[in-house]
C-alpha cells in the first residue's frame, strides 16, 4: 500500500491498519464474512504524506508493541533500535494501545461523542472486546483508556 518508503511509514501504515477506528469503518464496508481486494482499496488509509509528520509519536509505540521477540530484531534495526526486545507488560500494552487509537481517532477527525459511540460497537451477543473486557478487568478497560488519551 505504501511502496518504496521507509520503514518508519511501513510501521505508520500498520498502526493505522490496527487501529480501531480502520477496524470500525471495515466493518461497515464489508458485506460478507472476508475482505475483497476492492473493498480494502475503498478504505480510508492516510496517505504518506498524512502520516509523515505523525511518525515521531506512533513508531516508537509501534515498535514496543511489535519488538517483543528477537524474531523481530530486524524491523527494530530498521526503525533505529538496536536494544533488546521490549518486556511483555500486559498494563503497558493496554496503555501503549489506548494512545495510538486514541491518536488515530484524532487524525481521521472523529469527534469524542462519536469516539465513544464507535468503541460501543466492539462486541457481540458472544463477547466481542467490551463484553470479554468486562468479564476478564469489571470495566471495558479499552474504552476508558483510549477516551482518556483522547482527552488528554
Amino acid at each position: 500500500m505504501l511502496p518504496f518508503v521507509g520503514s518508519d511509514l511501513a510501521t505508520a501504515l500498520i498502526a493505522a491498519q490496527s487501529s480501531l477506528v480502520y477496524d470500525y469503518v471495515a466493518r461497515q464496508k464489508v458485506g460478507g464474512i472476508h475482505l475483497t481486494r476492492i473493498t480494502l482499496k475503498q478504505l480510508p488509509v492516510p496517505t504518506p504524506l498524512m502520516l509523515g509528520p505523525h511518525t515521531p509519536f506512533i513508531t516508537p509505540r509501534v515498535l514496543e508493541l511489535v519488538y517483543t521477540a528477537y524474531d523481530m530484531a530486524g524491523l527494530a534495526r530498521d526503525l533505529g533500535d538496536s536494544g533488546a526486545p521490549f518486556r511483555w507488560d500486559e498494563a503497558r500494552r493496554a496503555q501503549t494501545g489506548a494512545e495510538l487509537d486514541a491518536y488515530f481517532f484524532h487524525l481521521y477527525g472523529i469527534d469524542r461523542p462519536d469516539v465513544d459511540y464507535i468503541l460501543e460497537t466492539f462486541q457481540s451477543d458472544s463477547g466481542g472486546l467490551k463484553n470479554n473486557e468486562i468479564t476478564k478487568y469489571g470495566t471495558y478497560r479499552t474504552k476508558d483508556l483510549v477516551l482518556a488519551e483522547y482527552d488528554r
